[in-house]
């Protein structure tokens, strides 16, 4: 299936606030409550339709665990976007995105567009952060923010579709080179000019949940 752009994803946080279980809702539109954590890298792919164009997003699910950090680190280079995730009912989770954007601001290109994500709002009557928490930590650092629930998939469509727009936006004001691949962005061929957007669909999924 052709398409005009590659958006290369990143999904970091602590482990066990969903990850994995975001990318399966977005992939193969499913909820998967029994899983194992993810041991270093995991993959998925879909394409969706942004302003009539067909974008594919390539999105790598890292594990949250300290001891797989080094590994996770190696995929911020080359990617365009990342999803930062924290769990609602877990506030150490929240007061780790410190860490976690630290190390996105040092490894990743500067203009890579971060979607902070709010995960398990189904679970509001267990919730330890606040909304406003979220809202405000996303201001106070430039990023998007959504709350989400991978297992009702409350705003994960619009996670990742908002992080593309985003992400064109900046294609189309010449903030990315995209000759530059190191950017995340890879330029799609074969699609003939006025060919209409392609529809959304899921291109590949993979099992596993929550890392």
């Amino acid at each position: 299936m052709s398409y005009d752009y590659l958006f290369k994803y990143i999904i970091i946080g602590d482990t066990g606030v969903g990850k994995s279980c975001l990318l399966l809702q977005f992939t193969d539109k499913r909820f998967q409550p029994v899983h194992d954590l993810t041991i270093g890298v995991e993959f998925g792919a879909r394409m969706v339709t942004i302003d009539s164009r067909p974008i594919k997003l390539q999105i790598w699910d890292t594990a949250g665990q300290e001891s797989f950090r080094s590994i996770t680190r190696s995929y911020y280079r080359g990617a365009a976007g990342a999803l930062l995730v924290y769990d609602i009912t877990r506030r150490d989770t929240f007061n780790h995105l410190a860490s976690w954007l630290e190390d996105a601001r040092q490894h990743a290109n500067p203009n890579m567009t971060i979607m902070l994500i709010g995960n398990k709002c189904d679970l509001s009557h267990r919730r330890a952060v606040s909304k406003e928490e979220g809202e405000q930590f996303a201001k106070e650092n430039g990023l998007l923010f959504l709350e989400a629930s991978a297992r009702t998939a409350q705003n994960v469509e619009e996670a990742f579709i908002r992080t593309a727009g985003k992400i064109l936006q900046n294609i189309q004001e010449g903030v990315f080179d995209v000759s530059n691949e190191s950017f995340g962005i890879k330029v799609g061929y074969g699609r003939p000019q006025g060919q209409p957007g392609a529809r959304d669909g899921t291109v590949s999924a993979r099992g596993g949940c929550c890392s």
